[in-house]
């Protein structure tokens, strides 16, 4: 997930490095950026990822000229009709709202440096509660920074982690990176 905000170098740079490291799934978030400028970045990432197999989710049900978002747990329902459509959970009620969906992130897993105070966190045995909960995919995010954390969130009955700001502060995304994909 991006957050340049975090990023210790240009967005595009992290997601670069981030790419050759194994991401192959970016979340472009951005929100607060002109729409002209976040539909720039998304054509830029794209270009990043589509050589390496990879997608761009656009966060909003705007997917900026793709085919992929990710969406609040407000809203919007049903979900518009794209390829890939995601959608933030934090407890049993959001899950209930689920239609079709392809995946859920469930959040906050561990205590985020990038968003504290946001929570309480859910720890594994919440992980695991949600997990069991849905039949989309779920994503472990929030605090996710270690190969320990991705195979503890694996154990829990996650799909797979996201990441925001341990990849957006690495001194090298990609080393970070492979190693939580490989984990």
């Amino acid at each position: 997930m991006t957050d340049r905000t975090q990023a210790r170098d240009d967005l595009v740079s992290v997601v670069e490095r981030s790419v050759a490291g194994g991401a192959r799934c970016v979340l472009l978030r951005e929100k607060d950026l002109p729409a002209t400028t976040r539909r720039r970045l998304a054509d830029e990432l794209r270009a990043i990822l589509t050589p390496a197999g990879g997608r761009l989710i656009v966060a909003g049900p705007d997917p900026l000229g793709g085919d992929a978002v990710h969406l609040s747990a407000a809203g919007p329902f049903p979900p518009p009709a794209f390829s890939l459509v995601g959608r933030s959970c934090h407890d049993e009620v959001e899950l209930s709202r689920l239609t079709t969906e392809d995946y859920v992130t469930v959040s906050p897993v561990f205590t985020s440096r990038s968003k504290p105070g946001y929570g309480p966190e859910l720890g594994m045995s919440g992980l695991r509660r949600l997990s069991g909960r849905t039949p989309a995919a779920v994503f472990a995010l929030g605090g996710v920074e270690t190969a320990a954390q991705v195979r503890a969130c694996a154990e829990a009955g996650a799909d797979g982690v996201a990441v925001m700001g341990a990849v957006m502060r690495a001194a090298d995304p990609a080393a970070l990176v492979a190693e939580l994909v490989a984990a």
